[in-house]
């Protein structure tokens, strides 16, 4: 069995019905006639994986799984995106990378293995983190955000490490954090670049392991799946578990005594959050736990809320910034004053949204999850 044939088996592409209901449901769909899900496994079906190798909406899925929840006979076109993505960067075919691909080299120099880092210059002295120990924070790309996004917008990354550390600290919780960690992976994973992928991921695992951590939490959706889900799948189970910052916050609802926020609030749920981990509940009982917080639901929420609109900074393009549109004023006509993200992204993706045309700017404020939980501890 060839290599093409043996991906459209294991992404039970071969059980496609041609019902349309994918295409039907696609954020990319909407704004892009010329893109359909069904098209594409159709393509792969009767003509093989090399007719989509050279086809540019190769790399337009968001891999949000939108389509596979509507999908009747489960087909996991995300899954199938990511295998013949893996041909094509064999074949040396690559789609329009975002930011001159600056993104992508930074996340292949972290897997070299020699590489030494500076990546705890942001915390200070009132944050209480350690070398070794039980719980350990997985900061993830927020310091290489931090340096390149926060000229551009009115945000700081890093401010959701430091929020995060608060949060563990108020639960007296001295997080490990460490010098030396790597990018997760997760975003060179569902681009196909499978084997860069299980480099990070082993160095990972080589410095988390080295701390005795039995719980690594997470402020980032994408950061989570990788350690929960995608270094198990390719590498092994792990021998820690992994939860986003959410979750730990609503199993401990009852340490938190939060200061008055009167505000309304919209939450946005990140695809590798809810629809990759499940976790829908945990992030809306945390919020609606801070006194005078008022939460207005979008009509795409939960299973079937609408993605950010980029991904894997790969074809960032008109469409994306349709989505975005689209989705920011979703969040205005609920009558909310701030969109809650919990994914370092969604921030950034939304926010850059903001800075374009003024007379097509979505007037609403963006927080992330960890910004407003800390904000409400600290009065």
């Amino acid at each position: 069995m060839d290599r093409a044939t043996l991906e459209l088996k294991k992404s039970r592409a071969f059980l496609c019905l041609e019902c349309g209901k994918c295409t039907a449901i696609c954020p990319i769909s909407r704004f892009n006639n010329s893109y359909s899900p069904r098209r594409l496994l159709a393509d792969g079906l009767f003509y093989g994986a090399d007719n989509l190798i050279t086809n540019p909406l190769l790399w337009s899925c968001l891999t949000c799984q939108l389509c596979s929840q509507r999908c009747p006979v489960d087909v996991k076109f995300s899954e199938y995106m990511r295998d013949i993505r893996a041909e094509a960067c064999r074949q040396n075919q690559w789609g329009n990378a975002s930011h001159g691909g600056a993104l992508h080299h930074i996340m292949e120099m972290a897997a070299a293995p020699a590489l030494k880092q500076n990546r705890t210059g942001w915390i200070s002295d009132n944050l209480k983190v350690k070398s070794k120990g039980e719980v350990l924070y997985f900061v993830g790309c927020l310091p290489y955000h931090h340096d390149f996004f926060a000229k551009d917008f009115d945000y700081a990354p890093l401010t959701a490490a430091v929020d995060t550390v608060k949060i563990l600290n108020h639960l007296g919780i001295e997080p490990v954090v460490l010098d030396n960690e790597r990018c997760c992976g997760h975003d060179l994973y569902w681009l196909g670049q499978l084997e860069k992928f299980d480099e990070l991921g082993r160095l990972n695992l080589k410095e988390i392991e080295q701390t005795g951590a039995k719980l690594v939490v997470t402020s980032c959706p994408e950061c989570a799946l990788a350690l929960k889900r995608l270094y198990a799948e390719r590498l092994g189970g792990v021998n820690f578990t992994v939860k986003h910052i959410s979750e730990l916050v609503a199993e401990n609802i009852d340490k938190f005594e939060f200061s008055e926020v009167p505000l309304k609030v919209t939450f946005q749920d990140p695809c590798r959050l809810g629809r990759y981990l499940g976790v829908y509940d945990q992030p809306r009982q945390a919020i609606m736990a801070i006194p005078g917080i008022e939460m207005q639901e979008m009509p795409h929420s939960r299973r079937g809320a609408i993605c950010c609109g980029t991904t894997n900074w790969m074809n960032c393009d008109a469409v994306s910034k349709q989505i975005q549109h689209s989705r920011l004023t979703e969040a205005k006509a609920t009558g909310a004053q701030t969109l809650v993200t919990a994914c370092p992204k969604c921030q950034i993706h939304f926010r850059c949204s903001q800075c374009g045309d003024e007379s097509q700017k979505v007037d609403i404020n963006i927080t992330d999850f960890v910004n407003i939980v800390a904000s409400a501890l600290e009065g």
